[in-house]
């Protein structure tokens, strides 16, 4: 056989073996990994303006983030969030943004929702809801989080649910074999949102679309096996 044959099968048969080994594998840069289960959606106490549809967590890629009292402090922050990951992934469906928020802070918020509207064409996926601080302690406190709220009832950490509202972030060895857990991201660093937290909620859009795209080719084998 002639060596250009031989190199043209390597570079068919190459990039093929290289994608099942990556595709069979559990890598943390393939699959983001669950940090905890079994959490409640929104509760009942817990509800946006009147001029909005009801918001739940069930069925949607979430960032959940928690204002607090004090807007002016966490202004920067949600433009950061607004800027480095809102931006970047609001052309998805299933991806949304929820700010739980104390009751009486409406005005401040939609005062700094709306400055939003002349740097993204769509806010509609920037969800708001409202409650009392011990609702909001209560909630917060459900997901047994490391980082406990500010005295403001509030925190610059924002966090990755899955549509199954599982927590999701890092644990296990990163590729430099070095052991990390990371369950939350720190809006006041743009570089925090920008590297590490643009990269997994990439990935995590990703595992949706393969496991849609294998759901989808699972029940054309089907059609194809019963029309036969």
């Amino acid at each position: 056989m002639k060596k250009s044959k031989i190199v043209l099968i390597l570079l068919f048969v190459f990039p093929l073996l290289m994608y099942f080994i990556f595709s069979s594998a559990t890598h943390n840069s393939l699959f983001l990994p669950i940090i905890s289960t079994n959490h409640n959606d929104l509760p009942v106490d817990l509800k946006p303006e009147s001029t909005k549809d009801s918001v739940q967590l069930k069925g949607k890629i979430t960032i959940l983030c928690f204002s607090g009292t004090n807007i002016d402090n966490i202004k920067g922050d949600l433009f950061n969030l607004n800027q480095k990951i809102y931006n970047k992934y609001n052309g998805f469906n299933d991806f949304q943004v929820v700010l739980v928020a104390p009751n009486g802070t409406e005005k401040e918020i939609n005062t700094v929702l709306n400055a939003f509207q002349n740097l993204t064409k769509d806010t509609n996926n920037w969800n708001v809801v409202y409650g009392t601080t011990s609702a909001i302690a209560s909630f917060y406190n459900s997901f047994n989080f490391k980082t406990p709220l500010n005295q403001d009832f509030g925190t610059s950490q924002i966090f990755i649910l899955d549509k199954e509202i599982a927590l999701r972030g890092r644990k296990g060895k990163n590729k430099k074999g070095e052991v990390e857990y990371r369950e939350s991201y720190n809006m006041i660093s743009a570089a925090d949102l920008h590297n590490e937290m643009t990269d997994d909620v990439k990935i995590l859009l990703r595992e949706y679309r393969l496991a849609l795209k294998k759901n989808k080719n699972s029940r054309t084998k089907r059609l194809y096996i019963d029309e036969k």
